[in-house]
């Protein structure tokens, strides 16, 4: 595999806050998050020449729209764009988004890639279809949802698994919400910032047995943007880029039951890749923002980033060490779970903010000496996983 190391890098960023917002408008939120990163960037406007929206669940007008070059118009990129087009795949959208706008600006295709998300998870969307396509959504219509099986049934499922499998204790996956929850009480942009402790965690009533009320994600509204340049023209935009070290990524299966019941330890062939392009160790890591739809997926996925061995994960965060000031912060934004679920946006909040800690713009939850960062991306019901890793160095 070729090596894009310190090729490309992200120069801006933005984001508004995630909630309820039905006074805001999806494009009034998409504009006010891209405009945010191109000032962040200080990058002229015109040299914006390519747009990347990503999937829009909410509402198919919406995604039309965005697909048709909404943006390009409301950000007065008409005489200088080259391209509008989607991406999506889910909650690992950024991923490989990230992906094309680093082919495009190596290339030469692009001079800087403006990638924007933005929903109305919270808002725009009827309570019950919500939990109607999630309850569909990469669930086969042949083989799983005649059966009663649903994304909410997974969730379960795969809580059970893991803690047969590992000895973890529920609370300790309790634990992962607690953590996020005190990091999101450090963010001005997340959606559940009230602190809860594991005990209340478990005093949540089962929805899906093992699964609990304050182990779910809230559907909200947001929006989130980044810009992609090579590293050249980066050093001329900004003095705090955030170098794409490395990337990589493993796609498995559609439907989770003809996925791979073993922890999905193919995935770790993703972080293998990732760490050799960008030529670190899992020693070298300051921060991992892991994507995650409930707690045991953030467990899981530090266990296959190489963080901790099988089964450590739950102590680990039980014994506060992924929580602010402890010695490998995971997820700062809250993640889903406390930022807030805006259907593809997940993953580009996550990328956004590992952006925001390797260039030093993380303000109260902010990690000291946030050299190297990785970064997770999932699409689907676990049909793919990607990795990535930002620098401030090359």
């Amino acid at each position: 595999m070729e090596s894009i190391r310190g090729k490309a890098a992200i120069v801006g960023i933005g984001e508004v806050p995630t909630g309820i917002y039905p006074e805001r408008s999806l494009i009034e939120a998409a504009v006010t998050a891209a405009e945010m990163a191109i000032r962040d960037a200080n990058i002229p406007k015109e040299d914006v020449d390519t747009v990347i929206p990503i999937l829009v669940v909410a509402n198919n007008i919406d995604n039309a729209n965005m697909i048709c070059s909404q943006m390009v118009e409301e950000l007065g990129l008409g005489r200088t764009a080259k391209a509008n087009f989607l991406v999506g795949s889910g909650g690992s959208s950024s991923a490989n988004a990230l992906k094309v706008a680093m082919g495009l600006v190596t290339t030469g295709l692009s001079k800087a890639v403006l990638v924007i998300h933005s929903d109305r998870m919270g808002s725009g969307l009827d309570l019950a279809l919500a939990i109607q396509q999630f309850a569909s959504v990469a669930i086969s219509p042949e083989y799983e949802s005649p059966y009663g099986f649903s994304q909410l049934g997974l969730a379960g499922f795969l809580q059970q698994r893991y803690m047969y499998d590992t000895g973890t204790t529920e609370r300790q996956i309790a634990s992962v919400v607690e953590t996020l929850r005190k990091w999101a009480a450090l963010n001005p942009n997340a959606m559940m910032k009230t602190p809860r402790t594991a005990d209340e965690v478990l005093e949540s009533k089962v929805i899906s047995s093992p699964v609990r009320k304050r182990m779910m994600n809230k559907l909200g509204d947001g929006a989130a943007a980044f810009i992609v340049t090579t590293a050249e023209r980066a050093r001329e935009y900004t003095d705090t880029p955030a170098y794409v070290l490395g990337v990589a990524s493993r796609c498995t299966n559609f439907s989770v039951t003809q996925g791979q019941w073993d922890g999905f330890q193919l995935w770790k062939g993703a972080a293998r890749d990732a760490y050799e392009m960008a030529g670190i160790t899992v020693g070298d890591i300051d921060v991992a923002e892991i994507y995650d739809a409930f707690p045991t997926f953030i467990l899981m996925s530090m266990e296959l980033l190489g963080l901790c061995g099988p089964g450590e994960a739950g102590k680990f965060f039980e014994e506060g060490h992924a929580a602010p000031g402890g010695k490998l912060p995971i997820s700062t934004n809250g993640a889903m779970m406390a930022q807030g679920h805006t259907g593809a946006g997940g993953g580009v909040a996550i990328l956004v903010e590992a952006a925001r800690q390797v260039m030093g713009k993380a303000g109260e939850r902010q990690v000291e000496d946030a050299n190297i960062v990785v970064e997770t991306a999932s699409g689907g019901i676990g049909m793919d996983f990607h990795v990535g890793v930002l620098g401030r160095e090359v």
